[in-house]
């Protein structure tokens, strides 16, 4: 029995929603779509250089040399499941993942790992929502200097067997898809305090300095669902920095403002202050009477 004792990077990636699956799709269908999904994942993780420890149901756990390899995995994780076909039910779109990755101590022994950073990967897998990758700074410690990945501090959290609280980081890797940084300093906050209701149908969400971020889109995953063949799976964000609020467009298709006496905006991979009230269009212009109108108001 050899024993190792090392330093790799760990990763845990859990299909979400899977219990949703087999109640829409039923046992046989789900169980060959969670197998196709960990198949794609074992492969992605073979080509970082990295070895599958097990599978269990719908996660996956892997480890990796270097800190590098793992976060560039769960990328690529993120990116080959986004256009993974699925020829029983071509009209359904993939499931998203969470990832969670801890670089750290481990002790290698027949075929598994265990130790200090597989229990922080699990911690982080298990803070993740949907289509982010989670760590810690032991991770971007790793992490070259030039690595490349946009990366921001979204919280601080109580992990068994730390001391302390740990800071909580996402690694961002689709565009503008960023979950906004905790409160900067005594001087972040404006003096006046603004609030954007944004509605669809019976989906109401506030936007503030509580909830500075939400999502909109096609899939359940999004603060705003919209459900239209012209919406993207994470079509737009809504941001709220220093009292203003800004529509920034991730889509294919564009996303359209039409501001209270203004004309409309029609971004593309871009981003435009919303002011006072009006409505927004998710791939395709749209007016007051739209079905497929979201609305907001911005209030004081």
């Amino acid at each position: 029995m050899v024993r190792e004792n090392l330093e790799l990077a760990i990763l845990f990636a859990d299909i979400a929603k899977s219990t949703h699956l087999y109640e829409v799709l039923g046992n046989k269908l789900a169980q060959k779509l969670i197998g196709q999904c960990i198949a794609i994942m074992s492969k992605v993780t073979i080509i970082h250089n990295g070895t599958v420890i097990k599978t269990i149901g719908d996660e996956i756990m892997c480890t990796f040399p270097t800190a590098m390899d793992a976060v560039s995995a769960g990328r690529d994780m993120h990116e080959a499941l986004e256009d993974m076909p699925f020829e029983d039910k071509p009209e359904m779109a993939p499931p998203n993942i969470y990832v969670g990755i801890q670089y750290g101590p481990v002790i290698r022994e027949e075929g598994d790992v265990f130790g200090d950073a597989v229990n922080v990967a699990a911690r982080m897998v298990a803070l993740a929502k949907q289509r982010q990758i989670i760590t810690t700074q032991d991770t971007l410690d790793a992490l070259s200097e030039d690595h490349g990945f946009e990366v921001q501090q979204i919280d601080e959290t109580n992990v068994k067997g730390k001391s302390g609280k740990m800071a909580i980081y996402e690694v961002v890797w689709e565009q503008h898809d960023l979950t906004v940084m905790l409160d900067g300093g005594e001087d972040a906050s404006p003096a006046l305090k603004y609030s954007m209701e944004v509605k669809f149908g019976n989906q109401i969400v506030e936007v503030d300095e509580n909830r500075p971020s939400i999502t909109l889109g096609r899939q359940i995953h999004n603060d705003i669902v919209v459900n239209d063949n012209r919406v993207s799976r994470s079509h737009a964000r809504i941001e709220y920095r220093r009292g203003k609020f800004f529509l920034i467009d991730q889509s294919t298709n564009g996303t359209y403002s039409l501001i209270q006496g203004k004309k409309s905006v029609n971004l593309r991979r871009d981003e435009a202050q919303l002011l006072g009230g009006g409505i927004i269009g998710l791939g395709r212009e749209v007016t007051a009477e739209s079905p497929s109108a979201v609305q907001y108001t911005i209030k004081m």
